[in-house]
């Protein structure tokens, strides 16, 4: 499991969420988990969940999805039936990423998600934003001492406080808080990643996005703004239509992602004001005076017969109006340097 290893190296760590994107095919689960260690994922999610672990089978208005979303006219038992992974494939899937060098993880909804996954060795533990303000959830799956990764959509400060503590009381400390905007797809003004900086000083936790936008500028943002970790939901095309497909990222994207992010992150580097070894070749190319007539010895130096322009072989553009008014002391040609023995 390399989650940690990859924040200490000040790296991004990539999470490919399948969610419900396999359509009810493990076959095609399959072909995911190969793609997405293709496209540079670190890590494939799951979510381990049923439809009865998660909500009850009823049609009263309480248990109808929200009006207006993705999925409006549905019941959540309903949604939730489809949108599973079954349990039997996971335990296979796990042992595929681990073949192609990613790390399995997966969200859980209830203790009986967390006593499966730990009997077949899951080595950390998502909790998804609608479940941070299930407390005794959060602290059954912290007890377990694996590394936490908690979407924090929806969540005030106090909510996020009540669940960082919760991993602390069972003395977990390996915690990741992920900014969340829960919408689908998200809408980049709703985004506030600046709120993910604030999180990491708040909390003292590693913070990283957990991104529902199209697209991939939010992330490469994210970047810049100290992420550590960056989910997306991925999938083979959105054009195979499944549950979470219309806000999910194609293998291309996924890819091209992961390079922007890297540079984004690599381009951030560290406060200084020294100059490159490639900035020191390019010196020359900066200005300094030059002779731009012929000048006699004695006469005087004037703008016209001195001028700062490029290459920077002469002396510096500062010495100007230290220069003007004074005599020549030599003769200097048109496209000569100004040296500072003519000061």
């Amino acid at each position: 499991m390399k989650l940690f290893e990859t924040i200490e190296c000040g790296e991004v760590y990539f999470i490919a969420e399948m969610s419900g994107n396999h359509g009810g095919s493990v076959d095609k689960a399959m072909e995911i988990v190969r793609s997405a260690a293709e496209a540079g994922a670190d890590c494939l999610k799951l979510q381990t969940f049923t439809a009865d672990t998660i909500t009850i089978d009823c049609d009263s208005p309480d248990f109808q999805t929200t009006p207006g979303g993705l999925w409006e006219g549905r019941t959540l038992y309903d949604l939730y039936e489809e949108a599973h992974t079954p349990w039997e494939w996971q335990a296979e899937i796990k042992e595929e990423c681990e073949r192609l060098g990613m790390d399995f993880l997966s969200s859980v909804f209830d203790p009986t998600s967390v006593d499966f996954l730990e009997s077949i060795g899951c080595e950390m533990y998502k909790i998804a934003s609608p479940e941070l303000v299930d407390v005794p959830l959060i602290r059954y799956a912290a007890s377990k001492g694996k590394p936490m990764v908690i979407s924090c959509g929806m969540g005030g400060i106090d909510e996020i406080a009540d669940a960082v503590e919760a991993c602390r009381s069972v003395g977990n400390e390996r915690i990741v808080l992920l900014k969340c905007t829960s919408e689908y797809p998200a809408v980049y003004e709703d985004m506030n990643i600046a709120t993910m900086a604030d999180m990491g000083a708040r909390f003292g936790c590693a913070v990283g996005l957990s991104d529902h936008s199209m697209g991939w500028g939010v992330d490469v943002a994210a970047a810049t703004l100290g992420a550590s970790v960056i989910e997306k939901h991925y999938c083979i095309s959105r054009k195979q239509k499944t549950v979470d497909s219309e806000f999910s990222m194609e293998p291309a994207e996924f890819s091209a992602m992961v390079r922007d992010v890297r540079r984004a992150k690599a381009s951030v580097g560290r406060v200084t004001y020294e100059r490159s070894e490639r900035e020191e070749r390019g010196l020359a190319g900066r200005r300094s005076l030059y002779a731009v007539r012929d000048i006699a010895p004695g006469e005087k130096f004037t703008s016209e017969n001195v001028r700062s322009i490029r290459p920077a072989h002469g002396l510096a553009p500062k010495h100007l109006d230290d220069l003007l008014g004074r005599a020549a002391k030599r003769e200097i040609k048109f496209g000569e340097p100004i040296t500072a023995a003519d000061l």
